[in-house]
């Protein structure tokens, strides 16, 4: 009996090491990605600061609102230019691979709400990405929604991408937008009750999605997303962290934002940002998608820096949330994830199942 205790004990130390090695394992390498993606970046904020000479909303001259907006806007479109540029960036490599793993937990919550919460997914691609990355979102996440969509800014005869009369480019991804939602209000509306949008190198997790909406009315002028606190009065939200307008919403648009470029602007700007100008004008409200505990559910970064830290200093003045690291500022119900590298995505859905609890068949 002492042997056999002993042996007992023994055992239990072994898995328990071996266990607390992993974890350890697993947030080293995780923080060692995160400092190294975003040194770099921090240090073309940084320049990006010094020679622009202010931060946002801060001038020692007095401005109009106009002149505020218009550099607010510039200075916002920088920025992203600066994440895509060194945080976007995707090695050539294709990696094939089937989204077939199956979990065996109880999804009958996931399947219930699928029927009871329908929901549009639109993806905004290009011809340069459809197939390193939309193909991605395709495979995985994008069979979880009710409809998936794909807008680029041409059609593909091997690839289900609806193309749209836009050139290519930064500068357009507000057209990109504006034509997409309203290819989807005039040939979707009927088919969900939330549409959102994303872009090809976010991950959402659908499930978890629709557990936050069933809670809302999705005839209510709202939407949700990575809410941020400059430019618009009411903020507006991330258009890589994604964003999900109500039926209400999408009708109010249709009806009366893309037919009044006073209302809702054609193109140009950050998309983003506009985007929100235009819901507000539209009388659709931001809408707030924390938790219980106050933790973001939509996410404008990969969940590394979200997790460790990292961020660039814009940030600290765009969040709306106040910025926070670690595991105990992100919901239990995490919708999505920006800057998901492509190559990665087969395996980041089980990594993000920690994220999502019961509701998530991930």
């Amino acid at each position: 009996m002492f042997v056999r205790n002993v042996f007992k004990s023994a055992s239990s130390q072994f898995v328990l090491g071996i266990t607390v090695g992993l974890v350890v394992s697993f947030i080293f390498t995780g923080y060692n990605y995160s400092t190294t993606v975003f040194a770099k970046n921090k240090e073309s904020v940084a320049e990006f600061r010094h020679t622009s000479g202010r931060r946002i909303g801060i001038s020692n001259v007095p401005e109009t609102h106009e002149q505020q907006l218009n550099n607010a806007e510039q200075e916002h479109e920088r920025a992203h230019r600066q994440l895509d540029t060194e945080i976007g960036k995707s090695p050539e490599k294709i990696i094939k691979f089937v989204d077939e793993h199956k979990h065996h937990d109880d999804d009958h919550v996931a399947k219930d709400l699928a029927k009871k919460v329908r929901v549009l997914c639109w993806v905004m691609t290009s011809p340069n990405t459809l197939q390193k990355k939309a193909r991605v979102v395709k495979e995985t996440w994008g069979k979880r929604c009710n409809v998936m969509l794909f807008f680029s800014s041409v059609s593909n005869s091997t690839f289900p991408v609806i193309g749209l009369n836009v050139s290519e480019g930064r500068e357009h991804l507000t057209a990109k937008t504006m034509q997409a939602f309203y290819y989807i209000y005039q040939h979707h509306l009927n088919d969900a009750d939330w549409f959102m949008k994303t872009d090809d190198d976010t991950y959402v997790i659908v499930e978890n999605l629709r557990y936050f909406l069933s809670s809302q009315n999705s005839s209510r002028p709202v939407f949700f997303g990575h809410h941020f606190k400059t430019i618009v009065k009411q903020g507006y939200y991330s258009g890589g962290g994604g964003y999900v307008l109500s039926k209400e919403a999408l009708t109010r648009f249709g009806i009366k934002g893309k037919n009044d470029s006073k209302l809702c602007r054609t193109d140009g700007g950050a998309e983003d940002a506009v985007m929100g100008i235009c819901m507000q004008n539209l009388g659709v409200k931001t809408g707030n998608s924390t938790d219980s505990l106050g933790r973001t559910r939509f996410h404008c970064f990969d969940p590394e820096t979200h997790l460790f830290g990292g961020f660039p200093d814009w940030y600290y003045h765009y969040d709306a949330n106040g910025v926070k690291k670690g595991i105990d500022s992100i919901s239990d119900y995490a919708i999505s994830f920006h800057y998901v590298p492509f190559v990665i995505k087969f395996s980041f859905k089980h990594v993000l199942f920690c994220f999502s609890r019961r509701v998530s068949t991930v």
